[in-house]
């Protein structure tokens, strides 16, 4: 049995949680959010704790029984406090500006790269960092991956679209050959 899966879930002031035909839908101040309960799978509210149980117990549903706890808690999360990815641009002349819901990149190349944003999913650019903001830890982080598609950082510069937190290994590039001075 899964430890995760046996931890009751705290369920904040302010969101709502009601079953529907296939799981739970999560309503809160940042949106609202289905998550979808396995059929081996049951749940219970106990004041302000959602608690999730086996029915039976097999391999197949100890994974699930975990994974269904912790999506479940990061939606509870998203609809109350949102969740947050920060991205940085790294190199000279690289930019970018929201137009409208699209984000749009200059980072180098002949043409400017627009990417989207779904409904739901903020995007701000303030000089050279880049946030994107939601309720859905999933698309937040699928957005973010998107964009620093578009020019990954390289190692020998550092050049690219970069997580805010993230170290870039960096390599040393190529020696320069040693001059010798003999004559021919």
């Amino acid at each position: 049995m899964s430890k995760i899966g046996r931890l009751p879930v705290a369920v904040p002031a302010g969101v709502v949680v009601e079953t529907c035909p296939d799981g739970l839908k999560v309503s809160g101040p940042k949106g609202s959010l289905t998550v979808k309960i396995p059929k081996g799978i049951t749940f219970s509210q106990k004041e302000n704790e959602i608690v999730f149980a086996q029915i039976r117990k097999y391999k197949e549903m100890n994974s699930l029984f975990g994974t269904t706890r912790a999506l479940f808690s990061n939606t509870v999360k998203g609809v109350s406090d949102g969740w947050k990815k920060e991205l940085e641009l790294v190199g000279t002349g690289y930019r970018a500006e929201v137009v409208g819901q699209d984000l749009v990149l200059t980072v180098g190349f002949s043409h400017p790269v627009k990417i989207a944003a779904p409904e739901g999913i903020g995007i701000k650019v303030e000089k050279t960092t880049i946030s994107v903001e939601g309720p859905d830890k999933e698309l937040v982080g699928q957005i973010a991956a998107n964009i620093r598609k578009v020019r990954p950082p390289e190692p020998y510069k550092g050049k690219g679209i970069k997580y805010k937190d993230e170290v870039i290994r960096r390599k040393a590039g190529k020696a320069a050959k040693a001059v010798t001075g003999s004559a021919a």
